[in-house]
């Protein structure tokens, strides 16, 4: 009797090559797309986490109304218009005034003291987005008497988000959370005090801005920001891979001086990092450290 041999279905017979296939062709494409944008002009992306690249170069696409990651990278390289749009799609620019409180309230209680023993101090806000904390942090020291003494660096790869932060205009619809996070950290007077109002926007008033220098700095490429107090970089690193948050982490280490404090978001830590050994935790669970060994960025 003849032995029966299953002959595979067609579909099934192509289904996983071909899908094989689409996967490394898609790589191939993602990896020419991030080495033409890193060649033409000089932004590195290679090392964002994976999901979250994905889902912003797929927005990317959409929005230029392409197919391939290939056809992507010929409009970037071609149309520098194209490409600061592009940039606003991978730049993360999710944040509030006071955006968790209870960290600004860690701040006001555990750090300003120690800051105010310095004749003067330098923060740096790395990764400002459009400014919200920025403005937060001026209104802090403000309010205990210390802003007169402080200089502010505001800086983000996002020139698009600077030029709002520069601005310090926002729209009023969110004013409702603005106020309230702004009592939930300790806040002194009303939070109207500090702004002007008119055709459903807020401007904050010129005296928070006047200690404030806003920069273009690129966290992954450019270099150290030196001799800092405090450095706030918060929810920044969660977009990194391991490798890129390390090199980053370094690169604030080497810019803070030294006892000078680390601020990062609320699901950032500095445990399984290369420069754990570095810092003494200030405050687990508001991520606050302060830096007690030094070595140079990598």
């Amino acid at each position: 009797m003849p032995s029966l041999t299953r002959i595979p279905d067609d579909d099934t017979a192509e289904k996983e090559p071909k899908s094989i296939d689409q996967e490394n062709n898609k790589r191939i494409e993602v990896d020419l797309l991030l080495t033409g944008i890193k060649q033409r002009y000089g932004y590195d992306f290679t090392h964002y986490s994976h999901a979250s690249l994905m889902r912003r170069l797929d927005k990317a696409r959409e929005q230029v109304k392409v197919t391939r990651f290939t056809e992507l990278l010929d409009k970037l390289l071609y149309d520098e218009k194209c490409f600061d749009d592009f940039l606003k799609i991978m730049s993360i620019t999710v944040t509030d005034m006071f955006r968790d409180p209870l960290f600004y309230k860690a701040v006001r209680e555990q750090l300003v003291p120690v800051l105010k023993t310095f004749p003067f101090v330098k923060i740096w806000h790395a990764g400002c987005a459009t400014g919200e904390e920025v403005y937060s942090m001026a209104l802090l020291l403000h309010e205990e008497g210390f802003l007169d003494r402080a200089r502010i660096y505001a800086t983000d790869f996002n020139k698009h988000s600077l030029d709002i932060a520069e601005k310090g205009v926002y729209p009023a619809k969110n004013l409702k959370t603005y106020a309230a996070n702004y009592q939930e950290a300790g806040g002194k007077v009303e939070f109207s005090d500090y702004y002007s109002d008119g055709y459903e926007l807020i401007k904050f008033k010129d005296f928070l801005k006047e200690r404030i220098t806003f920069s273009y700095h690129n966290l992954v490429t450019d270099g150290v920001f030196g001799e800092m107090n405090l450095i706030c970089c918060r929810n920044v690193l969660i977009y990194f891979d391991k490798t890129l948050q390390d090199h980053v982490l370094f690169k604030l280490s080497d810019s803070l001086r030294h006892g000078g404090f680390l601020c990062l978001g609320n699901k950032e830590s500095l445990n399984f990092t290369a420069v754990k050994s570095l810092f003494e935790t200030v405050d687990k669970k508001q991520r606050i450290y302060r830096q007690s060994g030094k070595i140079h960025a990598i």
